[in-house]
């Protein structure tokens, strides 16, 4: 990733850029119909609520965050797809691994609570249609839970997704990757991974605050 176009997602992702315009760009009956979809899985149990310091997460190595918009299924969903999301960028070692997951989450968490209301809304629609069982099956064709599902019905969803002529698939597609790989490879642990070299150092010398926090 060029150090320009880090510099675009970083904009991307930011509460006045995503303000101005739809992130999923779903159009009145893709609306209505991710609104109809949360809340009927409200309705049948699935996970409304952020999920604070619960984490789903087997063998997390830090419980001290606490999640502001993504629920619990949310969680269990990333957990799933990033591997397909990032790739070869998660490395093998599973300690790691599972760190670099958990990490990935929680700045993905972090992102959207950033987002305006208008996107959260649209987003938090995408999430409860993959996570209620019924659309999961019919849309996303994965039948089993996300917990259980194998890295083969993952891979197949998403290229589903990404070629799909119906533009909510399409464009929720583009919304779980952007915010996926904006979160991992945005991270100055993984810059290197893209190409990015990091902030120029006149910027590191002009914003002290910012060293402090890199």
């Amino acid at each position: 990733m060029s150090e320009s176009l880090s510099r675009s997602v970083q904009t991307d992702l930011s509460d006045t850029a995503m303000d101005r315009r739809s992130f999923l760009r779903t159009g009145l009956g893709g609306a209505m119909f991710l609104g109809t979809v949360s809340v009927t899985a409200g309705l049948s149990g699935c996970a409304i609520a952020p999920a604070g310091r619960d984490y789903p997460m087997p063998g997390a190595m830090d419980q001290s965050y606490e999640f502001q918009f993504l629920t619990r299924d949310d969680i269990v969903l990333f957990q799933a797809l990033l591997p397909a999301m990032v790739g070869p960028g998660l490395t093998e070692e599973p300690v790691v691994r599972r760190q670099q997951i958990q990490a990935t989450i929680e700045r993905i968490d972090a992102g959207i609570h950033q987002f305006g209301p208008a996107n959260q809304k649209e987003l938090r629609g995408l999430f409860d249609l993959l996570n209620f069982g019924l659309t999961r099956v019919t849309v996303a064709r994965v039948w089993s839970s996300w917990e259980n599902a194998s890295t083969q019905s993952v891979d197949a969803f998403l290229e589903r997704w990404r070629t799909s002529g119906i533009g909510l698939f399409n464009n929720g597609y583009i919304a779980l990757t952007k915010v996926s790989n904006v979160a991992f490879y945005g991270h100055e642990d993984h810059w290197h991974l893209s190409g990015y070299p990091g902030p120029p150092s006149w910027a590191m010398d002009a914003l002290p605050q910012f060293k402090d926090n890199a």
